[in-house]
C-alpha cells in the first residue's frame, strides 16, 4: 500500500500534463521514498523506468539499451545495442506512445554520470536541439544530494537553467507517517514518530500488529534486523572516516548542539575541522544548522553561531540507544537494554519530536485559517530573554532560554508564542506564567498570542483563564494528533 506523497505526485502530474518538453529533477537523501513515488506516478502511463547501477559506462549503456529495446522502437529491428549515449537518448523520440508523453525516468542518475561525466552535456545538447519542443518528459532522480545540487543544478553546469521542474524530496511529515499505524494511540503515534521519523523505509520495518515496545525490541535492537545495521550501512555508502562521523553524530544526538560542545564531546581539538565534517553531514541530510527565528544575515554567516540538530529522528534514536549499548546488543541482551536503557528515557526522548509535531500542526492551522493571524515565518527562538524570578523585586531576570515555537506576522505586529509540554502531568498555571514572561521587552511592538500544547491536558486554572482570554489557545494531544482545527477553548 502506497501512503502519502500527494504533493510530490501532484507536482509530477502537473509537469506531465504541461505542454512541450519537460525536464524534471527529483532528488533527496536516501530512503525518503523517491523510487516508490516515481513508480506510483508511472502507474497507468506508458514509460521507460531505468535504474542506474554502480558499474562501468559500457555496462550502463548496455543495460539502458536492453531496457529501450523492450519497447517497439525501430532501432530494435537492426541492432542489439546503441553505439553511444546520444543515439540511446535520442531513441526516446521513437517510443510508440501515440499522443501521450514519452516518459523516461532515470533513477540514481549520479551513477550514470560517475563513469561518464559527459552525460549531462549530451542531454543538454539533445534538450536544446529537440527535446524541449517535443512531447517528452525526462525525470532525473538522485540520492547523492551534493552531486545533484552542485553538478546538475548549479550555475556553469550543462543542464543549468534547462529543468522545467526541480523538487527536493524530504521525509514524510508526522501526519503521513502515522498513517502506517492507525491502531496506535495518540501518545504511541508521537513516540513512533520520535523513534522512526518520516522515512518510509524505516516505517515499513515495523509490524503494525506489534506494540511499540515489541517493535523497538524486534526491529531495532535485535542484531540482524534491517534497522540494527541501517545507520552504519548508510554512513559507509556516503562517507569516509565513519569512526569520526560516529563520534560527531553521537555528540549531537546526546544533546550537544553548539560547535564547541560537539567538538569537546567528540574529542576533536580543532572546531574548524568539526565544522567541515558537520557540513558534510548537512549535505547528505542527516544534520541541519538551526538559527533563532530572529537571527539576521550576519549571524547566519558566522560559522560559530547557530545550533546543530539531527534532522533524522531514527538517527537520533539509534545513537542514543543502540550505539551507546552496542556491546550489550551484540551479546543479545535486547530485553535488558530495553528495560534499563530505553524504556525509562523513551517518554523524555519523545519531547523534542513532540515540538516538531506541534509546529506541523500550526502549519495545518495556518492553511485552514484557524489561527488568530497569518504568520510570515515560524521557528524556534533561543537566546537571552526575560524569565520569571520570584526572588527579584521585579519578578523577572535575564537568562539564556528557548521558546519552542514563535510565529510572527509579516509586519511583525502579531506574535504567537508556543510552549510544548510532553509530560505525564497537566500543563500548570505557573508554567504558563513562565511562558508569558518570555520576550517581555518585545511586547511593546505588537499584540502577543499564546498557544499551549500539552500531552496531558491543562490544569483547571489555565482552562478557566482560556475561556476569558482571547489571546490564549489550548491544544491537547488529541487535538494535535487528530488535526482538530477548532478545539474547544
Amino acid at each position: 500500500m502506497f501512503i502519502g506523497r500527494e504533493a510530490e505526485l501532484q507536482f509530477l502530474e502537473n509537469r506531465y500534463k504541461a505542454e512541450g518538453g519537460q525536464l524534471v529533477v527529483l532528488y533527496g537523501r536516501r530512503r525518503v521514498g523517491k523510487t516508490e513515488t516515481l513508480r506510483q506516478f508511472c502507474k497507468g502511463k506508458p514509460h521507460v523506468f531505468f535504474a542506474c547501477r554502480e558499474c562501468t559506462d559500457r555496462l550502463q549503456l548496455k543495460s539502458f539499451s536492453e531496457k529501450m529495446m523492450r519497447e517497439e522502437i525501430p532501432a530494435k529491428q537492426y541492432m542489439d545495442q546503441f553505439g553511444d549515449w546520444e543515439k540511446a537518448f535520442r531513441a526516446v523520440l521513437d517510443l510508440p506512445y501515440n499522443d501521450k508523453k514519452k516518459l523516461l525516468v532515470i533513477d540514481e542518475f549520479p551513477y550514470m554520470c560517475k563513469d561518464n561525466p559527459g552525460i549531462p552535456s549530451i542531454l543538454q545538447n539533445l534538450w536544446d536541439e529537440i527535446f524541449k519542443d517535443a512531447n517528452v518528459m525526462l525525470i532525473l532522480c538522485g540520492s547523492a544530494m551534493s552531486f545533484m545540487e552542485k553538478e546538475i543544478l548549479a550555475e556553469k553546469n550543462p543542464l543549468y537553467g534547462r529543468a522545467t521542474g526541480i523538487y527536493k524530496m524530504t521525509e514524510m511529515g508526522f501526519y503521513d507517517a502515522i498513517k502506517f499505524f492507525p491502531e496506535y494511540s495518540e501518545r504511541e503515534k508521537i513516540l513512533l514518530y520520535a523513534v522512526l521519523g518520516g522515512i518510509p523505509h524505516y516505517l515499513r520495518q515495523f509490524d503494525r500488529r506489534l506494540s511499540l515496545a515489541d517493535n523497538i525490541k524486534e526491529n531495532i535492537l535485535t542484531k540482524g534486523c534491517a534497522l540494527y545495521s541501517e545507520v552504519n550501512f548508510l554512513l559507509r555508502q556516503e562517507l569516509r572516516e565513519t569512526a569520526l562521523y560516529n563520534s560527531l553524530i553521537e555528540a549531537v544526538a546526546l544533546g550537544n548542539t553548539r560547535l564547541n560542545d560537539i567538538s569537546q564531546k567528540a574529542l576533536v581539538d580543532d572546531t574548524s575541522k568539526t565544522s567541515v565534517y558537520l557540513r558534510n553531514l548537512m549535505e547528505i541530510g542527516i544534520i541541519a544548522r538551526e538559527f533563532s527565528i530572529d537571527a539576521g544575515t550576519k549571524e547566519r554567516a558566522n560559522l560559530s553561531r547557530g545550533i546543530y540538530r539531527l534532522t533524522d529522528n531514527f538517527f537520533r534514536f539509534w545513537y542514543a540507544f543502540v550505539f551507546t549499548n552496542y556491546s550489550d546488543l551484540e551479546a543479545g541482551d535486547v530485553e535488558g537494554v530495553y528495560k534499563y536503557e530505553v524504556e525509562p528515557l523513551l517518554h523524555e526522548f519523545g519531547a523534542l519530536a513532540f515540538e516538531d509535531v506541534c509546529r506541523q500542526y500550526v502549519q495545518k492551522l495556518q492553511r485552514e485559517n484557524a489561527l488568530p493571524f497569518r504568520y510570515a515565518k515560524m521557528g524556534r527562538w533561543f537566546g537571552k530573554t526575560t524569565v520569571r524570578d520570584t526572588t527579584k523585586e521585579t519578578g523577572l531576570r535575564i537568562a539564556e532560554t528557548e521558546i519552542d515555537l514563535v510565529a510572527v506576522s509579516q509586519q511583525m505586529k502579531e506574535y504567537l508564542i508556543g510552549e510544548c509540554k510532553f509530560k505525564g502531568r497537566p500543563f500548570g498555571y505557573q508554567e504558563y506564567l513562565d511562558t508569558r514572561a518570555k520576550l517581555t521587552p518585545e511586547k511593546e511592538r505588537g499584540k502577543f498570542f499564546y498557544a499551549l500544547f500539552s500531552e496531558s491536558g491543562f490544569d483547571e486554572r489555565i482552562r478557566d483563564l482560556a475561556e476569558q482570554d482571547e489571546t490564549l489557545y489550548l491544544y491537547a494531544l488529541e487535538d494535535i494528533v487528530n488535526s482538530r482545527l477548532h478545539p474547544d477553548r
